[in-house]
């Protein structure tokens, strides 16, 4: 006998963890005021650029002394700038715990090849910060988005640090208030929390930052792209809007498009409060069920983004093959699109919940949830 499929479904199936739903109020036609056919060198663009920074700066709360910059090839873009211009000048220590994170200890220990301090924690859990040395230059994501959990909060973060911190931070700016004075470098794309456009990063740089670029030289040759001095003074051009290279003035004004809907929905306490009230639907869905799981066990350190589940039930016989199976029931029926856990991470479930998400449609969702599970279950049954 068919188990009965819930009447509701979600207006918005997607769920992916990126690129990720867009603005709800967004249409094509919000876009009809772009700069397209025109440079960005022009007035038009410089302004439209200038707009972002500076709009980013105020959603955001970012310090007036910190340097913004848009940057090319999304956060991973930024990120490598970053690496490749700061580090060497200190020891340095490489803290991981998910994929995004353990690429970033590759490429410095293989490529950049520094004698890094590499600390590892499993997926769910998160490094000790107690044991991380911040008179070394420190790397880390503040959200782990294939592993579903953050960094409660910056205390652990010394003021007085001789080090500097470089932070990726591309599934939490946004969704958490970040604190910027511990913060040396930090960097997100625009296709996450804010559902943008992908392609295009941010570099965010404190004063110390910038010292550190203007006062230090890497011993490796750095190609343009990543150059941000020239005669050993910053490029402040970089951060007013005149790009390393070419933007897409089409992503650059859906990006203020997202803004602007930020601004409108209370600004950044506001996508933090959306971002919550989704999570909480999650997790009504985890407390009344006892087959599902949150894969961070210590509520402190759950995402309130990219939320990954775990199935806990005995009579699943292969967790991979079963999670795939659920995530092809939902996407079959459209309710649920692009749930799948992270092809590194352990089988599951990710459920995208940042503030671009409407909690209605985690509300329709969660039934549909149970419906797949028990579904799959008594499938699993009839063929055993």
């Amino acid at each position: 006998m068919a188990i009965q499929a819930p009447a509701t479904r979600p207006m918005n199936p997607r769920f992916s963890s990126g690129p990720c739903a867009k603005p709800p109020s967004f249409t094509l036609d919000a876009l009809k005021d772009a700069a397209l056919g025109r440079s960005h060198r022009a007035a038009i663009g410089k302004t439209k650029l200038k707009d972002a920074i500076e709009t980013t700066r105020d959603v955001l709360g970012i310090p007036a002394d910190y340097r913004i910059g848009i940057v090319p090839a999304s956060d991973t873009g930024a990120m490598e700038m970053a690496m490749w211009s700061l580090l060497g000048e200190r020891p340095v220590e490489m803290l991981a715990w998910e994929s995004f994170g353990a690429g970033w200890v590759t490429d410095v220990v293989k490529q950049l090849k520094l004698d890094a301090e590499v600390k590892i924690a499993g997926y769910g859990e998160i490094v000790d910060f107690a044991t991380v040395d911040f008179d070394r230059d420190v790397v880390f994501t503040w959200n782990g988005t294939t592993s579903g959990v953050r960094l409660p909060s910056g205390d652990a973060i010394p003021a007085d640090r001789a080090g500097l911190t470089i932070c990726d931070a591309t599934s939490a700016a946004f969704a958490v208030d970040l604190p910027w004075d511990k913060l040396d470098v930090t960097t997100f794309s625009w296709q996450k929390v804010l559902g943008g456009e992908a392609a295009h990063g941010m570099l965010i740089l404190s004063p110390r930052a910038v010292e550190r670029l203007e006062s230090y030289t890497p011993a490796w040759p750095l190609p343009k792209i990543f150059r941000m001095t020239k005669g050993g003074k910053l490029i402040e051009g970089i951060f007013r809007g005149e790009t390393i290279n070419t933007p897409s003035m089409l992503a650059v004004e859906d990006y203020l498009f997202a803004l602007d809907w930020a601004k409108s929905v209370g600004g950044l306490p506001g996508m933090i409060a959306r971002a919550d009230a989704n999570t909480a639907v999650i997790g009504h869905l985890v407390a009344e069920n006892d087959w599902i799981d949150f894969l961070a066990a210590d509520p402190a350190i759950r995402s309130n983004t990219s939320v990954c589940l775990k199935f806990t039930d005995d009579r699943i016989v292969d967790g991979a093959s079963f999670a795939k199976a659920i995530a092809k029931r939902l996407e079959a029926e459209g309710v649920a699109l692009d749930i799948g856990a992270y092809r590194d991470a352990p089988a599951g479930l990710r459920i995208w919940c940042g503030a671009t998400v409407e909690t209605s449609d985690l509300e329709a969702l969660a039934p549909w949830l149970v419906w797949a599970f028990e579904t799959e279950i008594a499938a699993q049954l009839a063929t055993a």
